[in-house]
């Protein structure tokens, strides 16, 4: 039976693991614009279709599309209650939908069948093509990095997992990454990458191009592709297995006598951040919070106490800890520099390649305005969020583990070994860390960690031991 596509989306949507509205009725669903992409077979003849296309690609041939196929690029919006949110889509429409894209099926309509053609490596060419000619497709800009070459030869795949967004792999040579909530701007991840590109840190993924577009009269990016790091792993993946080690190995074993000790690299770890907080100061521009903003500051971690202890009571019996914390930094009674920071840093951020560590999405907190992604905050609160993720890789494996409470010395032992050499990496790159820089850095410490309590309870309450934590063990 054939329906519209708005009613076919609206009950497609509230079931994608990007779709932020779960859990609220849709109210009204449009589609705003619509972008036909063009499939062609060999490079000329698609460049040939492409309206004020710029440069050449590599020639490379390709199949024709098949016929009856066609793929657009949608923008919808998404009215909940007083709530409205855009959001982008890859749409393919075919004439009977193959077996191999039932599970992305969307629905028949008088187009064809609908689907979500992210999936669809027949078609999705047409992206990292049309970035390589630097083209101009209806109101979608595709741009190619300055120098950047581009092979336009490998068939994508979803990379899987991904809560916010969507990432096409092609080959083993690219990765973009699909903003699927259209925010109005310049994605923070694109200008901070390309900036840190042309300083020529080796601290990031080489970019290679995006796609833009002018949402309520900003420039907007709705894509991002860069280096994928074939090569190179995960960091929380790294830090877990050096926990696992040290809890197989022999009562009694120290943690830096495991045999996955990871201590070396929470050290090189630590120097990469401070060279990269050093490239920002110098790419971005800096400024500085006067004591009485600071001391605004503080009640803003108060009143995230408090909120937590009104929903997690079990916080109040150790708020003490983090008032103490709070009243230290609020005496202090000095400045704080502050510059653009990462925002999001944590281990599953971060890829060890064979030569160096790699930071990836500088977006930031998806869920934030994009204002508030941008604005300029001290580096420490990069630093804090590393420290937390420590003491999660350290403790997560605990929860449910039938001898949880004789390893816990053994966690706190890895988190404040790994933690020590992290600051002092940082510290040996210059991103020293002493007197009132400590007591800055302990109260976002536990700032973070109030979150923390508030976020495990109501998503994984098994882990709440974990923020608790940081309420009860001393800072290290």
């Amino acid at each position: 039976m054939r329906h519209t596509l708005e009613a076919l989306l609206a009950g497609w949507i509230t079931h994608q693991r990007w779709f932020a509205g779960k859990g609220r009725a849709i109210t009204d669903l449009a589609v705003e614009a619509t972008t036909p992409l063009p499939l062609r077979g060999p490079a000329e003849s698609f460049h040939s279709d492409v309206a004020g296309s710029r440069g050449t690609t590599d020639g490379t041939a390709r199949p024709p599309a098949e016929a009856g196929v066609s793929v657009r690029h949608i923008v919808i919006t998404v009215r909940q209650d007083s709530r409205t949110d855009r959001y982008q889509l890859l749409l393919g429409f075919r004439p009977e939908l193959p077996q191999r894209l039932q599970h992305v099926a969307i629905g028949e309509t008088p187009d064809g069948f609908a689907y979500d053609a992210v999936h669809d490596a027949d078609v999705t060419s047409v992206l990292l093509f049309s970035i390589a000619e630097d083209a101009d497709i209806g109101a979608l800009r595709f741009r190619r990095m300055p120098g950047a070459e581009i092979d336009t030869s490998p068939r994508s795949l979803v990379l899987g997992g991904e809560q916010s967004n969507t990432s096409l792999v092609f080959g083993d040579a690219y990765i973009c990454k699909l903003f699927r909530k259209i925010i109005p701007g310049v994605n923070p991840e694109l200008e901070v990458v390309s900036a840190l590109a042309e300083r020529g840190s080796p601290n990031i993924a080489k970019p290679y191009g995006w796609i833009e577009a002018d949402i309520d009269g900003q420039n907007t990016t709705l894509a991002f592709t860069q280096e994928f790091l074939r090569t190179a792993s995960d960091g929380w993946a790294l830090a877990l297995t050096s926990v696992r080690d040290l809890y197989g190995s022999l009562p009694g074993t120290a943690a830096g006598d495991a045999g996955g000790d990871f201590a070396a690299e929470s050290h090189r770890l630590g120097m990469a951040t401070a060279h990269l907080h050093k490239e920002l100061a110098a790419a971005f521009p800096t400024s500085t919070v006067e004591a009485p903003e600071v001391k605004r500051m503080v009640e803003g971690f108060r009143r995230r106490l408090e909120a937590a202890i009104s929903e997690v009571p079990d916080l109040a019996a150790h708020a003490g800890i983090a008032h103490e914390a709070f009243d230290r930094l609020a005496d202090t009674g000095r400045p704080i520099t502050v510059q653009r920071v990462h925002g999001d840093y944590h281990l599953g951020q971060v890829m060890r390649t064979p030569s160096e560590w790699v930071v990836l999405d500088f977006e930031g907190e998806p869920g934030q305005p994009l204002l508030e992604r941008r604005a300029l905050d001290s580096p420490l609160r990069d630093v804090a969020g590393m420290l937390r993720s420590f003491d999660y890789a350290a403790r997560h494996l605990l929860a449910g583990h039938p001898d949880a409470e004789a390893l816990e010395p053994r966690a706190a032992e890895w988190s404040q070994r790994n933690r020590a050499a992290f600051i002092a990496g940082y510290s040996a790159g210059s991103g020293r860390i002493h007197g009132d820089d400590a007591v800055l850095l302990r109260a976002l410490e536990l700032s973070k960690a109030a979150y923390e309590v508030v976020y495990e309870s109501r998503n994984r309450p098994a882990w709440l031991p974990i923020p608790l934590a940081a309420f009860t063990h001393p800072a290290g």
